[in-house]
């Protein structure tokens, strides 16, 4: 049968209409009442979990709101990290792991409202507190202020991700309930103007919604910008929490918890942190049922993959550099399975559901293997793999080199037969020292550790430096103090150390190592490659309590930095990234280059000195 244009033009015309009221119908409106959120004119309970789409695989995001569901959430919460998708000034990512907007539309494809927090800040336990590092290479700028640069590379960035994320709030189809200014701003200063400037950047962007602040209790009043819900942090005694909210919202809720602790976050050297779940099952009881909203944090913590964990500094304890686990000691762990509090939260939270509403089972756990030692049969200097090298007479930082991550190889030549003190002045963060191709000494900055004795053979010696960033600092007043590397100089015996060259290893690709199979004989940091075979693709972890310090990658994918001293002693190998067949391990060590035995087991070591 032929169709007329005209009626062809009507039948699109119709479908057209029929298209258009039925996104109109899509959309929602959330608004703050009196004492609750208002979702459609009706009051609303948010019982949301943090899961960060950056710490789990692409893959598993599916998964881990499936568990989100049976645990009782109908929201998660996730910060933007801006160092993830503008790695270099201009250059955008949004692609692969970095695609939020596709971890939003999962979300509510699984029923899952989101609170989005765009940053420009985090904090996080993440890499400069989710800044990207160029950032200080831009002279003058200074981050969380009202410095024109700042605020004009923030406004570029923040563009962007409403490109991907306006679209998908609540009030235009979507299913991003609201959208936190700055993070916890009130820890940091009370400049309110940087605040209105945060917001007028958001709504710029298109982030025309809902819009709220969340700040620790004793910092709410600096943080917080009037006409806005000022959430709070850390409080779970019902009066207290809506004490403060009230006096700082004209008397009125709603009441919201932007962050509600389940437990803490590690950092190397230190005991893993637990909570009991009692301890917390109660509280969460009794928040609920004062009809106050949460956001879980975290929910699930995940993995900081990479080089991307960031690190605190104290007066006491001047740096703190966070593990590669993210467990959090959290409602469902590392790899995504239930643990006891994730069963005993549940039940709080279905006594506070309504009558009648069950909520879904609980998945199985899921499956684990154990992988047989097998030995990494190739090995690769570390000196064999040099790239073109940075000549200077003073040594460069981690920012002169336009390098992120990763290692800094520093090399020169001094006179040797002669004894003094080596000091890097202002080292960060962890320093592998060699002579002659042997390492001598490691220096390490938790421990204040700058300097060591040195007695030097006859001759000219080769001195060289391997450099490590492990992580810039994430909060506080220090993050204005975060260049990497060698800051400032090097002095032997009292003289300044000079003619240096300088060899970036950002290990971002390592698919250009060179290895050998013949025997060797290693006495400095060593790349060791290796595979095992597995039927059956499932979780493991590998034990490297054998090793010393490094990273590793299974098939290309960096699982992060393992150390002796703990706690975390294995690294979490999730089941989408293994393959059935054979598949390839390469493992970065610095401390022990004739370590070369690895197993995968069944459970994780995140406690063990």
């Amino acid at each position: 049968m032929r169709i007329s244009n005209k009626l062809k033009a009507v039948f699109t015309l119709a479908l057209a209409i029929s298209c258009a009221f039925s996104k109109a119908q899509d959309k929602h409106d959330f608004a703050l009442g009196d004492s609750a959120f208002m979702l459609d004119n009706k009051p609303f309970q948010m019982i949301s979990g943090e899961i960060h789409y950056s710490r789990v695989p692409k893959e598993a995001w599916r998964e881990r709101m499936k568990m989100a569901k049976a645990m009782g959430l109908n929201t998660i919460g996730t910060y933007v990290f801006w160092n993830l998708h503008e790695p270099q000034k201009g250059v955008f990512d949004f692609k692969g792991n970095n695609d939020i907007a596709e971890f939003v539309k999962i979300a509510r494809e699984e029923g899952l409202w989101v609170v989005l927090r765009p940053s420009p800040y985090v904090c996080a336990e993440w890499e400069y507190g989710g800044y990207p590092y160029w950032l200080q290479n831009e002279k003058g700028l200074v981050v969380r202020s009202k410095e024109p640069q700042y605020l004009k590379e923030y406004e570029k960035y923040i563009k962007e991700v409403g490109k991907q994320l306006a679209p998908l709030q609540v009030n235009h189809g979507g299913n991003i309930l609201m959208v936190q200014i700055e993070n916890e701003y009130g820890s940091y200063g009370s400049d309110k103007e940087y605040l209105s400037i945060n917001e007028k950047m958001f709504r710029e962007a298109g982030f025309d919604g809902l819009l709220y602040t969340c700040d620790p209790a004793p910092d709410l009043v600096n943080g917080h910008l009037p006409g806005f819900l000022p959430a709070v942090n850390g409080l779970d005694n019902p009066e207290k929490v809506k004490k403060i909210i009230r006096d700082n919202h004209n008397g009125k809720g709603p009441f919201y918890i932007a962050e509600w602790y389940p437990a803490w976050f590690d950092w190397w050297g230190t005991k893993h942190h637990t909570v009991p779940p009692e301890q917390y099952a109660g509280r969460l009881d009794s928040v609920l049922a004062a009809g106050i909203s949460i956001n879980m944090y975290m929910f699930h913590g995940g993995t900081t993959r990479g080089f991307m964990n960031g690190a605190n500094y104290k007066d006491i304890s001047p740096y703190e550099p966070q593990t590669s686990s993210y467990d959090y000691d959290a409602p469902l762990d590392e790899a995504g399975n239930a643990t006891e509090k994730f069963m005993q939260f549940r039940k709080a939270i279905q006594k506070n559901l309504p009558a009648g509403q069950i909520l879904p089972e609980v998945p199985k756990a899921k499956p684990v293997t154990e992988i047989t030692e097998f030995k990494l049969t190739s090995a690769a200097s570390l000196m064999n793999n040099l790239p073109t090298p940075h000549k200077n007479n003073t040594p460069l930082t981690f920012e002169d080199l336009n390098q992120d991550y990763g290692y800094v190889l520093y090399s020169t030549q001094l006179s040797g037969g002669k004894s003094g003190v080596l000091k890097l002045k202002d080292l960060r963060d962890y320093a592998v020292i060699m002579v002659n191709g042997k390492t001598v000494a490691t220096l390490d900055r938790r421990l204040n550790q700058d300097s060591v004795n040195l007695t030097l053979p006859a001759g000219t010696i080769k001195l060289d430096i391997l450099v490590e960033n492990m992580g810039r600092i994430n909060f506080g007043k220090y993050m204005l103090q975060n260049r990497k590397g060698i800051t400032e100089k090097v002095l032997f015996a009292g003289k300044e150390v000079t003619n240096w060259q300088m060899f970036s290893m950002p290990f971002a690709d390592i698919s250009h190592i060179k290895y050998g199979t013949k025997p060797f004989n290693f006495s400095s940091p060593v790349v060791r490659k290796g595979s095992f075979t597995i039927e059956t693709p499932a979780d493991t972890y590998l034990d490297m309590r054998k090793w010393g310090k490094g990273v590793v990658w299974i098939n290309g994918h960096n699982l992060g930095r393992y150390w002796s001293i703990g706690p975390q002693q294995t690294l979490y190998v999730p089941a989408e990234w293994l393959k059935k067949g054979s598949n390839e391990v390469v493992v970065f060590e610095q401390l022990k280059p004739e370590a070369d035995m690895i197993r995968g087991i069944s459970k994780p070591i995140l406690n063990e000195f």
